[in-house]
């Protein structure tokens, strides 16, 4: 498993792993696309995923979503439960003829349990540089996407211009629908 090269990355992958699963069609279906968004997200090969990771990394999934949609008090819950289930010291490696790089799971952690503790300290970091109203789950209707916004002083409430020109789109024929 790779290093945690940085904070920005981990919460990266938070997030699109959260978004795998919206009101589209489920992303993970099989193994190989475990594989692929590991790959996607900087893993060297070589990756091998079975459908145990499959069913593990969407479990892991399901564990981090709330962190999104919790209130502070609640996410900061959430976000401890699994550190303390799944991180363990930090440690430098060098596995594998990789340059040193710092491991937050244990050394034998599966990709879930990988996926787990890394996610876990990078959205814990995140909130606590930014707090967790930067965190947050898209204000389109017919959206479920998470986003994170580490802007200052720009609020955010959608997770993209798209959805949010769409709405805006929407708001204004139904104002001009209602007169």
């Amino acid at each position: 498993m790779e290093s945690l090269q940085t904070p920005d990355r981990l919460v990266r992958i938070a997030v699109d792993l959260v978004n795998t699963r919206t009101l589209e069609p489920e992303q993970l279906t099989k193994p190989a696309d475990v594989r692929r968004f590991l790959l996607d997200h900087g893993e060297p090969e070589p990756v091998r995923t079975g459908e145990a990771d499959l069913v593990e990394v969407r479990e892991i999934r399901e564990l981090i979503r709330p962190v999104f949609h919790a209130e502070p008090a609640e996410a900061a819950r959430i976000l401890n439960e699994l550190l303390a289930q799944y991180a363990v010291r930090p440690y430098l490696s060098d596995h594998d003829g990789s340059p040193w790089h710092l491991h937050v799971a244990k050394p034998d952690a599966s990709w879930a349990e990988w996926l787990a503790a890394g996610t876990a300290l990078g959205l814990s970091g995140f909130a606590a540089g930014h707090g967790f109203e930067a965190i947050g789950v898209c204000a389109a209707g017919d959206c479920e996407r998470v986003f994170v916004n580490p802007a200052a002083k720009r609020p955010r409430r959608f997770c993209t211009p798209t959805c949010a020109s769409r709405t805006r789109v929407a708001t204004h024929r139904a104002r001009r629908a209602g007169r």
